[in-house]
């Protein structure tokens, strides 16, 4: 008898669940159509992004612009109205660019002028110059076999392009970062006095595009300067080596490392009415290369994450747990503000249940990829159907972002925006990250799309019930 009534108490359970289901779809359809709509006709994204990248500009960490990006962002995160706003202090490393490099080559007596700039972290060169002959490698795994009598005293060229046929160009870039990270590294073992390195863009330009750089802990007398050529220097330079595997290149950098300075996370929050002490996250890095003004990476991330915030009030959203905006400082070379952010949360003992982020340009949305439980992503997807109405059909396990890695734990659920990611390795890092090469409508419709699924997790939570756990069984 006892078995009999449990199992109808599980229909009955479920019963109500689904048909609580169809009234709250009914509900959560009205919502997201109103956090949509007011993305899309009055939005702010658009409006920060152009301070960002127009008043302030380029945002490396440890400059006097990424102290006003803090204060800037600070300041609108205060005339939102929400619960608390404060800076939250990091060390993050200092590196300056100095003046702008040079480089050529010379073929037949021709002088061929070349693109390049410093990669973020190197050395500088002599200060008249470095002059060398030139290896050419397609990865650094080559210089191995090639053995330090074919490579001392030259300059290591790396020259290995993004796979085209990947249609995810975040896994072509992947595939090729490597190379740029360790490659002066590695060649300096072998006796190398300097390497450059094929930019990791997707198409043929005269952009050369920076990123970090590590010596690891080779000493600081074995480290050789380390640059980045143009797609289309690349090719110029690979052609002339053809001809001629004698030819010298010429290059000059001034780059200087200092000490750590003090910087800061910006943090806003709207305290949670029902759990204030469980935390949802939503943000993206503050701090950006010298080179453009880094409107895709990541100015587009830190205002679409402002904005989330926004559009939850604008909609007159009252979120059950507390939602939290970090804008983290120096993720391009150092992930410093993620580290602190994970650290304190962790030494304060406060519980995430998960956290969002956008790093990926601000293309059209197409949806996220996510890190969790296998249960925590059956319910996710159950959502997906939400989402069809504005084309975002893309729920997938993967990769979320590297500013909330480090709170990662089984309890979390870890998501990354993920917008159409064809047209980004054309700017990303490069001196045409630049303002007027993003969209507003695509911007306006990843911060609804952010907000979205903010609004569903905080609504519903991600763990599986303990109802709906009984009646799998």
């Amino acid at each position: 008898m006892n078995k009999v009534l449990n199992i109808q108490l599980k229909v009955f359970v479920l019963g109500f669940m689904l048909s609580s289901f169809c009234v709250f779809a009914q509900s959560d359809e009205a919502t997201l159509k109103t956090i949509y709509k007011t993305s899309l006709t009055n939005g702010k994204s658009y409006e920060w992004l152009d301070y960002l990248s127009n008043t302030i500009g380029g945002r490396l960490s440890g400059s006097t612009n990424a102290e006003l990006a803090v204060q800037y962002t600070k300041s609108e995160l205060e005339k939102l109205g929400l619960d608390k706003v404060w800076l939250q202090p990091v060390m993050v490393p200092k590196w300056v660019r100095g003046e702008k490099e040079m480089a050529y080559f010379v073929t037949n007596k021709a002088l061929s002028k070349v693109n390049i700039c410093a990669l973020g972290g190197s050395v500088a060169t002599p200060e008249k110059g470095l002059k060398a002959k030139v290896i050419e490698v397609s990865s650094y795994k080559d210089l191995e076999s090639l053995g330090e009598a074919n490579i001392k005293g030259k300059i290591v060229f790396i020259n290995r392009a993004l796979q085209p046929d990947l249609i995810n160009t975040f896994e072509a870039y992947g595939g090729c970062s490597v190379e740029r990270y360790r490659g002066a590294a590695e060649a300096s073992k072998y006796g190398a006095v300097g390497t450059i390195v094929r930019s990791l863009s997707s198409r043929q330009d005269d952009y050369p595009h920076t990123g970090s750089m590590s010596y690891g802990d080779l000493p600081v007398e074995k480290r050789i300067p380390s640059a980045a050529i143009s797609t289309n220097d690349a090719v110029k330079l690979s052609e002339a080596l053809k001809a001629n595997n004698d030819l010298e290149f010429f290059f000059e950098m001034s780059c200087q490392q200092f000490d750590d300075v003090e910087s800061y996370n910006v943090i806003g929050e709207i305290t949670g009415s029902e759990f204030p002490n469980e935390y949802i996250v939503v943000g993206g890095h503050l701090d950006s290369w010298d080179l453009g003004d880094g409107a895709h990476d990541d100015g587009a991330g830190v205002v679409q994450s402002m904005d989330v915030l926004r559009l939850l009030k604008e909609s007159g959203i009252k979120p059950k747990r507390s939602i939290r905006v970090v804008l983290f400082m120096n993720e391009e070379n150092g992930l410093r503000g993620g580290r602190k952010y994970a650290e304190v949360a962790k030494a304060n003992g406060e519980k995430h249940v998960f956290a969002l982020e956008s790093d990926s340009g601000g293309f059209t949305p197409r949806g996220f990829s996510f890190d969790g439980s296998e249960l925590m992503l059956q319910k996710i997807d159950a959502w997906r159907p939400l989402f069809k109405p504005y084309l975002i059909h893309y729920f997938e396990k993967g990769y979320s972002g590297a500013d909330i890695g480090p709170l990662k734990d089984d309890g979390i659920l870890l998501a990354g925006l993920r917008p159409d990611s064809q047209r980004y390795f054309d700017h990303h890092h490069a001196a045409n990250d630049t303002f007027e090469h993003v969209n507003k409508r695509e911007l306006e419709l990843g911060a609804a799309t952010m907000t979205a699924l903010v609004y569903l997790v905080d609504k519903y939570g991600v763990e599986t019930t303990l109802e709906m756990k009984e009646i799998k069984d």
